[in-house]
């Protein structure tokens, strides 16, 4: 039988700040769930939820857009060390400083998502002034709803969102969300739906952000993926083509990185991209559709361990560069009025060669799909200057 528990609706003026769960009750003896607010610095008022089913946990943050802050499988913790100590709240984020930048003042999570109306670099207008920012703002608005849900029968645990990113006269996007577990089984799923709510037609984008460090990141790492396409976004990425799935140890100063790529897929376009340690003691693999999700940017940022050492795995509905060069090749959802785009993918956390080795192969099936067709330089079409 499901349970749920409505933990913040503000169009009933309902809030809970401390709430907890125990899953004996349902004969889940190893699940606990937590819901609370933080305190203190520039995490006073963020709510966090999290979910403990044995050695596997993972966290969300409700005042953050739902992003997914952290997980942990036994003794790995699966993120990164971000020099910003969060979660930080959005008050203290921001966004639309003159650079462009402020959104990186905020960024330490496992998963940060990118949109809704915009999820690349910064964009300026004739006269200078900030048009987008870098990332978009999806990450720094607080959910008006979330919700919990314990099925006992079916070994799931849920939290569900509701983000609005609306403007008067302008945009009225909604992004829910569900991110859901399976009783013993180290995969988080996060289930996204982008409504546009007005009377006019919208365009939204959606990038997936997902960041990874040490111990999965290390000198001798490597990443897998079936690729169709490998473009390098600038000169810098194209000088180090030779490398560009391989990863050194922690450099201080070293420059980052990025390389733009499509993937080949499975027959109902599903596809898979695998981030695994030297020894292939730790990994992780995103799956994911690339009917909803067609394009890929890796981002390599091997610098010091103290200033950020990590590396993103970004599948999305467009490249990361600004919104109306993206817009001019025409990657975004075009919504109808009242029209919704379902998007996603899942998460798996693997701790041992065998599993590693299994989704290699995976890999290297759906790489007979095709070759892969290497751009010596960035291309015209997929790289703002």
């Amino acid at each position: 039988m499901s349970q749920t528990w409505t933990l913040l609706d503000t169009t009933e003026g309902q809030f809970t700040e401390s709430w907890a769960f125990d899953g004996s009750s349902v004969g889940w003896e190893d699940l606990q769930i937590h819901a609370h607010r933080l305190r203190g610095g520039k995490r006073d008022g963020v709510d966090l939820i999290s979910v403990q089913d044995g050695d596997f946990s993972w966290s969300v943050i409700p005042t953050r857009g739902m992003n997914l802050w952290k997980a942990q499988l036994a003794d790995w913790s699966v993120g990164w060390n971000s020099p910003v100590q969060g979660p930080v709240h959005p008050h203290h984020v921001p966004v639309h400083e003159p650079s462009g930048l402020g959104w990186l003042d905020g960024f330490d999570e496992l998963l940060a998502r990118c949109g809704l109306e915009s999820n690349g670099a910064p964009e300026f207008d004739e006269d200078g002034r900030l048009a987008y920012p870098l990332h978009g703002k999806i990450s720094n608005i607080p959910a008006s709803k979330v919700t919990v849900s314990v099925d006992g029968e079916n070994g799931s645990v849920s939290i569900s969102g509701t983000v609005l990113e609306s403007r008067f006269h302008f945009s009225k996007l909604q992004l829910e969300t569900t991110l859901t577990s399976q009783r013993g089984v180290p995969t988080i799923s996060i289930e996204d739906t982008i409504s546009n709510l007005s009377a006019s037609p919208a365009e939204a984008q959606m990038l997936y952000h997902l960041n990874l460090g040490d111990p999965v990141l290390d000198g001798g790492a490597q990443f897998n993926a079936p690729v169709k396409r490998l473009v390098p976004r600038n000169a810098h990425a194209a000088s180090s083509l030779n490398s560009w799935n391989n990863y050194p140890a922690p450099q201080p100063g070293i420059e980052e990185q990025v390389y733009f790529m499509s993937m080949h897929a499975d027959e109902k376009q599903k596809t898979l991209a695998l981030l695994k340690n030297a020894h292939s003691t730790h990994g992780c693999c995103l799956r994911y559709d690339t009917t909803s999700l067609p394009y890929f940017s890796l981002w390599k940022n091997p610098t010091a361990f103290e200033d950020g050492y990590v590396t993103g795995l970004e599948p999305g509905t467009n490249f990361p560069n600004p919104r109306s060069f993206e817009g001019d090749h025409k990657r975004f959802i075009p919504l109808a009025p009242g029209e919704q785009a379902q998007l996603g993918f899942t998460l798996e956390l693997l701790d041992s060669e065998e599993a590693i080795s299994a989704r290699d192969q995976e890999i290297a099936t759906l790489q007979k799909e095709g070759a892969t067709q290497v751009d010596a330089e960035p291309a015209a079409d997929w790289c703002a200057d």
